[in-house]
């Protein structure tokens, strides 16, 4: 199953409307606060690489203060 891990920046303050918004989102495993550059890493699994690609993309990245991601493909071997 195709996973990911998101390093998410929020907008400063947002940080825990954030977490919660994000929890909610479907293929979101495991989403935690962090200190650092990023203040947000969450684990993502899905069916597929395009649907997985989708909830980055055109669900994660869209949700209100969220300022930049990075994210990491997990390769199987």
């Amino acid at each position: 199953m195709p996973t990911a891990f998101v390093l998410i920046a929020a907008e400063a303050g947002s940080e825990a409307e954030v977490l919660r918004d994000l929890r909610q989102v479907e293929g979101v495993e495991e989403a935690f606060a962090v200190s650092g550059v990023y203040d947000i890493v969450v684990r993502v699994k899905a069916a597929t690489m395009d649907q997985l690609k989708e909830i980055v993309a055109g669900r994660i990245r869209k949700l209100n203060n969220v300022r930049a991601t990075l994210t990491m493909f997990v390769e199987e071997k």
